[in-house]
């Protein structure tokens, strides 16, 4: 079995000692690689190259965004048989797809779980989200869930590190500065079916969506790595509404209609438009400013060891 490990030092919880672990345990059982990402879009090239050079697993250790080049490069020539199944130690600050498929949160003991998966062939297919040509692993948005994305970004660009304090302090100063007098964004649905009036639009494959602290937040319950694409948005901005829907997202009990809510659940695909250039983001990377983005739920796009 050829395995290459995609490790990015940058990452939050990334130490050499973790990549040495993982490495000196696989190398008993597999003929191994580890290359370490030098900047942004590194990982999609070479989880792309080891795609086309036949390997037989591609191992990403880093966080989340980590977790997305290597996706977008293993399916650079789209689903197809000849496609490395995904291996995951996660090492950012949130985890959200590792966590999302019921892997530990400690990268050490991940490590431990994901050893187990490849000694046993223990793996799931799962379907992922597609937007554009961009393809995401859990969730995508539209408005000011992306809004808070590029300000954390912005702040990291600065020095800043990424805790969950900062992108409470960046929801708030968002949330104040966008408009919500004018909803931008309608949902367009094959058929014909339209819903306009919206302010925001979360777009998920899975749930949860994110984490307070190790809080799970479930804006869309139903979502599920074996079925489409949910989405959750808002027809409602005021405090009120937004204090309700927060507390429903951290029960997990978010209703298709209601206070301000409005839910889709499966779809395979469907146009978000806005009537002015809205932020918008896949999987914690800020992709800057759009009016149209066309999305896409594709099933049984990637295996995965868990």
């Amino acid at each position: 079995m050829r395995v290459l490990v995609i490790s990015n030092p940058q990452a939050t919880a990334t130490t050499a000692r973790q990549r040495d672990v993982l490495v000196h345990a696989l190398s008993a059982d597999a003929k191994l690689e580890v290359e370490e990402t030098a900047n942004r879009g590194h990982a999609a090239a070479l989880a792309c190259r080891a795609m086309r050079d036949g390997v037989d697993v591609v191992i990403a250790l880093g966080g989340d965004g980590t977790v997305n080049e290597v996706v977008n490069g293993l399916l650079t020539d789209g689903v197809h048989d000849g496609v490395p199944a995904l291996g995951i130690v996660p090492a950012g600050s949130t985890n959200v797809f590792a966590r999302a498929l019921g892997m530990p949160n400690d990268p050490v003991e991940a490590t431990s779980e994901l050893i187990a998966a490849l000694q046993q062939g223990r793996t799931r297919t799962i379907s992922l989200g597609q937007a554009d040509e961009r393809w995401f692993v859990f969730a995508a948005g539209f408005g000011l869930d992306a809004a808070v994305v590029s300000g954390v970004e912005e702040h990291r660009r600065r020095g800043k590190k990424s805790t969950h304090a900062l992108y409470l302090r960046t929801t708030i100063k968002s949330f104040f500065a966008e408009s919500r007098h004018r909803p931008a964004i309608q949902l367009e649905l094959p058929g014909g079916g339209l819903d306009s009036g919206l302010y925001l639009a979360i777009v998920t494959n899975c749930t949860p969506w994110t984490f307070l602290g190790n809080h799970p937040m479930s804006p869309t319950p139903r979502a599920s790595f074996d079925a489409g694409l949910d989405v959750y948005a808002r027809t409602r901005m005021g405090l009120p509404s937004i204090a309700f829907g927060a507390t429903r997202m951290a029960r997990g009990t978010t209703k298709e209609r209601e206070f301000g809510a409005r839910t889709w659940h499966d779809l395979d695909g469907f146009i978000l438009r806005a009537s002015r250039p809205m932020p918008f983001q896949v999987d914690g990377d800020a992709l800057g400013e759009r009016e149209v983005v066309h999305l896409r739920g594709v099933r049984k796009a990637l295996r995965v060891f868990v």
